[in-house]
């Protein structure tokens, strides 16, 4: 797929659909035509820019080279119903929901992790779970240097991964708190789109509940992962939470590696990756926070430490912001990839 500008199509504009704008204009992509689908037309504007968005549709896929789906997490996206059309007109489908992720014969990728997949499409690529991108980025580089045995990942996830309602229901929260007080926030709140409250709590369900009473979202690190790395028998374990930050996931993620790494050795594997930023310097109060890496791009890696108990155990503390490089980003980097093949 060699040209000079390519037809674009972003389908969504959610929260995500929304940052894929700004990250194609970001990046300089070389977007010759671009193409803005959602269930109804209308307009919208983005950073003082105005967007006519069209109702999606089977046609509005004619001549487009890059189809973008924003996707929504925990349900059927639009791909499902338009990604076949999509590639019956020629376009590459870059999809950021859950629909195609585990599917054999489409790839699911993280540019700095397994670019080369991206050359098996067969007119669909899968963007991965927002916090797989980031613990995978993350565990990479070690893992490449000193193999893994094992991964325990807690998440903090902020609010934005469930969509744009979330967002505003903790900024609802918050001000109805602020005004009357904690016990306000159940009688005040009629339009809730989380399980529970989000604003000064934190909760331990991201999706539904399923084998081994584990969530959607805790087994998407596990089997996601295992498909990116190609290799199933690390062992993962995960536990996902919903906090109260706006747009950044945190993780905790403990790791027992094959061969003995010092954290020195990882730090170094880590700062030389593409893509990450290490920032660990824990006594002066360094280490990375969502408040520090929403709107940026790369994965953002601190506290850095061994186990004391375990001789090949080490903690990392990973942030991203979860809907750029967790999603938008990822997205466009993927379709970069696309267009270099």
């Amino acid at each position: 797929m060699k040209k000079t500008k390519y037809n674009v199509a972003v389908i969504g504009v959610g929260v995500v659909g929304i940052e894929m704008l700004r990250v194609l204009k970001q990046r300089n992509f070389p977007v010759g035509k671009l193409t803005v689908l959602a269930r109804s037309a209308r307009n919208i504007n983005v950073d003082g820019v105005s967007y006519p968005v069209q109702a999606v549709s089977n046609e509005a896929f004619e001549g487009v080279d890059i189809a973008l789906f924003a996707g929504t997490e925990g349900e059927k996206g639009a791909a499902v119903t338009y990604a076949s059309e999509a590639v019956k007109r020629g376009a590459v489908v870059i999809d950021n929901g859950a629909d195609f992720r585990m599917d054999p014969k489409v790839p699911l990728v993280i540019p700095e992790v397994n670019a080369k997949d991206v050359k098996k499409h067969k007119g669909i690529i899968a963007n991965p779970n927002c916090s797989t991108i980031q613990m995978v980025a993350a565990l990479w580089p070690i893992y490449q240097k000193a193999g893994l045995k094992r991964v325990v990942v807690t998440t903090l996830q902020a609010s934005s991964g469930a969509g744009k309602s979330a967002v505003e229901q903790l900024k609802e929260e918050n001000s109805i708190i602020a005004k009357g007080g904690y016990e306000n926030v159940h009688a005040d709140l009629l339009d809730r789109s989380m399980p529970q409250q989000l604003a000064y709590n934190v909760f331990p369900h991201i999706g539904g509940f399923s084998d081994f009473d584990y969530t959607s979202e805790e087994w998407k690190l596990v089997k996601e992962a295992h498909k990116i790395m190609h290799d199933d028998k690390i062992n993962i374990s995960a536990t996902t939470v919903r906090v109260p930050v706006r747009t950044g996931h945190s993780e905790a993620v403990y790791i027992e590696t094959d061969k003995v790494i010092s954290p020195e050795d990882a730090r170094c594997a880590l700062s030389k990756s593409s893509g990450i930023i290490v920032i660990d310097d824990p006594k002066n109060s360094l280490y990375p926070m969502p408040k520090d890496a929403e709107g940026k791009d790369e994965v953002f890696v601190g506290r850095i430490r061994k186990d004391p108990f375990v001789k090949n155990g080490l903690w990392l503390w990973v942030v991203a912001d979860n809907l750029r490089k967790g999603a938008a980003t990822n997205a466009v980097q993927i379709a970069e990839c696309v267009i270099s093949n």
